[in-house]
């Protein structure tokens, strides 16, 4: 014990040194419960806006004025009050914090970063169970999770480490993470990003949020010709007009709002409709509609992988949707896994990518603009989608980069994109679709980071900034500046480049030196 007691005057850093030695008997006391005393309460953070989860659920419009919200585990209340200033009803509770306020059931309750912050994994269970217990609708979980990037020394404790302030971090597998909620509660999880994930009480309301991740952006056709009589109707076919751009089809009686004066006027949606088609350019109609069937294929394609929802689990709207493309939910289902089950053959995703007109195009891979996803091949956005089911939403991803050579998906972050004429490289973040090992790798403290040329090729002729783009790399390959590929690569080739050619960029425009 002397010894022991000695290795107590130590610091942090000895003790890190004597717990390498994994026969030592002082590692064995050092890491005994009676001598690290876990400090949860240290690892709650004071916040200068919203938690990520909390923030993810109101853009999801799942935590609204119309729902409850309650926090376990709020630490100091952070996302309690700030919920609460948005209008919401708002409540919270923390055994540290606030152990005297009681502990309330909500419509949405959120555990976030609580789970790996429990060292005894029979109370990190309970508690879920709890948070669960307390939840009407839907149930937020995070923590934080494992990807494969450098770190910091840190001693290892239980299934997890003891961080230099004497707190508990379970860091966590993206998918390990989701596996552990499915089975201590008896769900299906959905991921939301990473770390992140919704447990919904309805399968029905679960359905609809994992299919509106996969909704195309689509804009209203504009008005070409503004014949009398839609002229004089128009402000009774708007709300049609909304519809179909949204779902792609024309409605079922019950689902407009204030349709009977419209029903009234023309006896049924199609002959409304055939208006509005004699105003508007039907191609534009028929795009947004061929465009919803494809998100319906990539909806459903993923659902082969968790728990495919029974016909009667389905929103009333996405039935009418299947109905309306498909005719049938076996149809629809099939078409789907057909698609999805081609990319397991070889050769089909590299002929995808090589055949896309949309995103650039290198030996091993493809690179396309996140805007222009929904412009892609339905096999490459079933195919990205294999990605996102695993990791969830990437905020703030750039580019994606669907590589050829290797089953991977990469979500790279250039913040300048747009107002940087050759943007660098921030991080990355790559999914291997086989181990579903998520990679992370940090590019912003490189003094030589790797830039963006013919930014107009990444992104599709309707991006806002396209013709800026291409008008920049025009006067590039004019004077020749975009010769030497592999010497213009990074930041510092670039500036070398430009040096020697007696120019700068300013803006998207190419200056001589004077």
């Amino acid at each position: 014990m002397k010894d022991i007691r000695r290795t107590m005057r130590y610091s942090f850093l000895d003790r890190i040194l004597l717990l390498c030695n994994p026969t030592s008997k002082i590692q064995n006391a050092l890491m005994s419960e009676s001598y690290l005393e876990i400090e949860r309460h240290r690892a709650a953070i004071f916040r200068t806006d919203l938690s990520r989860p909390v923030r993810l659920a109101i853009e999801s419009a799942l935590l609204t004025q119309d729902t409850t919200f309650f926090d376990y585990g709020c630490g100091h209340g952070g996302d309690v009050q700030r919920v609460a200033s948005l209008g919401y009803t708002s409540a919270g509770w923390d055994p540290y914090y606030s152990p005297n306020t009681p502990t309330l059931t909500a419509d949405i309750v959120n555990l976030g970063y609580v789970l790996n912050v429990i060292e005894d994994p029979e109370e990190r269970q309970k508690s879920l169970i709890q948070a669960w217990e307390l939840t009407h609708k839907v149930l937020i979980v995070a923590t934080q999770v494992l990807i494969n990037a450098p770190s910091k020394t840190q001693i290892a404790y239980g299934d997890g480490i003891v961080t230099r302030r004497h707190t508990f971090q379970k860091y966590y597998a993206q998918e390990e993470l989701k596996n552990y909620i499915d089975k201590v509660l008896n769900v299906d999880a959905v991921p939301v990003a990473l770390g992140i994930y919704f447990v919904f009480r309805d399968e029905g309301e679960k359905e609809s949020y994992k299919a509106k991740r996969f909704f195309s952006k689509t804009y209203t056709p504009r008005v070409r010709i503004p014949t009398k009589r839609f002229e004089d109707y128009k402000e009774k076919l708007e709300p049609l007009m909304a519809f179909f751009t949204k779902r792609g089809r024309l409605p079922v009686k019950g689902e407009l709002d204030h349709e009977q004066e419209l029903l009234r006027e023309f006896g049924n949606f199609r002959r409304a409709f055939a208006v509005i088609l004699q105003a508007t350019d039907e191609a534009e109609w028929d795009a947004i509609a061929y465009r919803r069937s494809l998100d319906i294929q990539v909806y459903l394609a993923l659902t082969h992988f968790d728990r495919r929802p029974p016909w009667q689990k389905l929103a009333p709207e996405m039935r009418h949707d299947i109905k309306a493309f498909f005719g049938s939910y076996e149809e629809a289902c099939f078409v789907a896994d057909a698609k999805l089950f081609s990319l397991g053959k070889p050769g089909v995703v590299e002929s995808a990518c090589q055949k896309s007109k949309i995103g650039k195009h290198t030996r091993s891979a493809l690179y396309v603009h996140v805007s222009a996803l929904c412009e892609l091949d339905s096999l490459l956005r079933i195919y990205e989608s294999c990605a996102s089911r695993t990791i969830g939403r990437v905020d703030g991803a750039t580019l994606i980069k669907f590589s050829t050579d290797e089953a991977r998906i990469s979500y790279l972050f250039y913040p300048e994109f747009d107002s940087d004429p050759h943007p660098a490289l921030k991080t990355s973040i790559s999914i291997d679709l086989k181990s579903l090992e998520i990679t992370h790798r940090d590019y912003e403290t490189r003094a030589n980071p790797p830039i963006l040329h013919r930014k107009e090729t990444f992104v599709a002729p309707n991006y806002p900034l396209y013709e800026e783009f291409a008008r920049l790399t025009q006067q590039e390959q004019e004077l020749g500046l975009l010769k030497h590929k592999s010497d213009i690569g990074t930041r510092e080739g670039w500036g070398k480049c430009l040096a020697e050619y007696g120019v700068e960029i300013r803006g998207h425009q190419v200056y001589r030196n004077s």
